[in-house]
């Protein structure tokens, strides 16, 4: 699908395809945004080579797999920025890479599937962040997409505070196991959002001309946009933290009532080795016993087993195994 939307400095806008390119180009002062999704590789080669980009950043954008960064070419600035398929509050998420390519008065948009915050922004307030400028409106679609991760993060960490609970009074494997899945996915997330916040540091160094940090309103939306990246970085490595403190911790409570049980199997066997002993001792089939013969001596030998029992009880309740 190929869309774009045309604004004028009299706060007219106008959405179509690609026939308001030559509209955009036979009035300077207007300001476009095209939007490819979707489209095949050679049409998409075909239109950004119109449109002068350079062909190793439309090798990048297209390539499936790249993690985000940000170049400067002479016609543009290019970002790659790792955007939003899909995300639910159990981490579970689709990511795609969404090509920026920032112009003067100009924003490319490449991505292979339908982008949340893309869709967002077209329907919305994109109009207005363009005409602010292109820098501005490719600030805000990222500031977008970190906001839709950011809800996300905050209704998992509810979902995270109820598997605490959960794990105090009923731990069992199925949680662990959803526990063990969390940690995976948020490793996954703490990665993205360093390379986005790598990105918005990059964007302070005022090396870009086309996003420059000394116009005011510019260098807002670049602290803006990296504060709210820092706070998701800072977030998923905290909610990681806490998912290995619950894995430890019914780990411990797991192995503590393991030694438990040995300890009480443990002491059942202390108990029945001496009287198995004396058991075997007087079991033995020799006539010459001596006290085999003995009146009562079987109850005698019962009451020195039950003595005996009785004594390594004491015992083992004094020293506290018990």
């Amino acid at each position: 699908m190929i869309r774009t939307l045309l604004t004028y400095k009299n706060g007219k806008s106008l959405q179509g395809g690609l026939e308001l390119i030559d509209e955009w180009r036979s009035k300077p002062d207007t300001y476009l945004w095209l939007d490819l999704e979707a489209e095949s590789e050679e049409r998409e080669l075909e239109i950004l080579k119109s449109m002068n980009c350079h062909p190793l950043a439309i090798h990048d954008a297209q390539r499936p797999r790249h993690p985000p960064k940000i170049e400067e070419f002479s016609n543009y600035t290019f970002i790659l920025y790792r955007g939003i398929a899909s995300f639910s509050a159990e981490l579970e998420h689709e990511a795609q890479t969404i090509a920026l390519f920032v112009g003067k008065n100009i924003l490319i948009t490449r991505h292979p599937k339908e982008a949340l915050s893309v869709n967002r922004m077209f329907n919305d307030t994109g109009a207005a962040q363009l005409r602010m400028g292109a820098g501005h409106l490719a600030l805000k679609i990222m500031h977008t997409s970190a906001g839709i991760y950011l809800d996300a993060l905050l209704e998992f960490e509810s979902h995270l505070s109820d598997i605490e609970d959960s794990l105090v009074t009923n731990g069992n494997d199925e949680l662990m196991r959803e526990l063990m899945v969390y940690r995976s996915r948020l490793v996954k997330l703490r990665r993205l959002f360093n390379y986005h916040r790598n990105i918005t540091d990059e964007l302070r160094s005022e090396e870009y001309d086309l996003i420059a940090i000394s116009d005011e309103p510019m260098r807002h939306a670049i602290t803006d946009l990296h504060d709210r990246f820092d706070r998701l970085y800072t977030m998923t490595e905290m909610f990681y933290s806490i998912c290995g403190d619950l894995i430890d911790g019914y780990l411990s409570i797991a192995s503590h009532q393991l030694n438990r049980t040995m300890q009480v199997l443990t002491v059942i066997t202390a108990i029945f080795i001496p009287l198995g002993f004396l058991a075997g001792l007087y079991g033995m089939n020799f006539e010459y016993i001596p006290e085999l013969h003995a009146k009562n001596g079987y109850f005698y030998l019962l009451g020195v087993m039950g003595m005996i029992a009785v004594g390594l009880l004491v015992l083992f309740r004094k020293i506290r195994w018990l």
